[in-house]
């Protein structure tokens, strides 16, 4: 199978599909770090972008970064499309292997995410699309995956970040500070991050 064919297979596979009513349908399937490099760059290199940590780095840093985390049990990388068309990229991670998991006290079956929303297209901010995607990637999670309850910690910095998440039903956590973390294969810095935690009663009551 050459890279080609195996690339568009990766694009053809959904992991989790629904209708987002007024916008289409929201399918979230496993990002091809290779493949969709030029997309992910694209976004991670605007300022808005700048908490996500990437900032700076060259398209095949970001093809190489996501191509080690798919070597990894408890660390994914999924690229999210509306009608076929890129729209976001989400992580999901097992806060127990992760270092926000040495900042509150981890519940069984707890999954962490995080989440980078494209640049609104030419039609401009649409409003209501935030909330249909965020109801997608909590039915994936907590429904798809069987998880009792999701944690999410970003940049204390990043209002816009922490209001989406609390208007979505995320009860908010303490503001903890996540540890500088430098290895051979990842380097990330200290980071003040307001943690938020959704609960799949909460979000699916019933």
């Amino acid at each position: 199978m050459s890279d080609r064919q195996d690339s568009r297979n990766v694009r053809d596979v959904y992991v989790h599909e629904q209708v987002a009513d007024g916008f289409g349908t929201v399918g979230i399937r496993p990002l091809d770090a290779e493949g969709d490099a030029d997309v992910v760059h694209g976004w991670v290199s605007e300022e808005r972008a700048a908490f996500w940590g990437m900032n700076g780095l060259t398209r095949d840093q970001v093809a190489e970064i996501y191509a080690h985390m798919a070597d990894l049990d408890t660390h994914h990388a999924f690229l999210t499309e509306l009608d076929g068309e890129p729209v976001a990229l989400l992580q999901t991670y097992e806060p127990t292997e992760d270092r926000v998991g040495e900042c509150y006290p981890v519940e069984p079956g707890d999954i962490g995410i995080h989440l980078l929303l494209a640049p609104a297209d030419g039609r401009g901010a649409r409003p209501g699309w935030s909330a249909a995607l965020m109801g997608a990637f909590a039915s994936f999670v907590l429904v798809g995956l069987d998880r009792p309850r999701v944690v999410v910690d970003p940049d204390v910095r990043n209002e816009k970040a922490v209001a989406r998440f609390l208007r979505q039903g995320f009860e908010e956590g303490p503001v903890v500070t996540l540890p500088e973390i430098d290895l051979p294969d990842v380097y990330l810095p200290e980071k003040k991050a307001q943690l938020a935690f959704l609960r799949r009663e909460v979000a699916f009551p019933g």
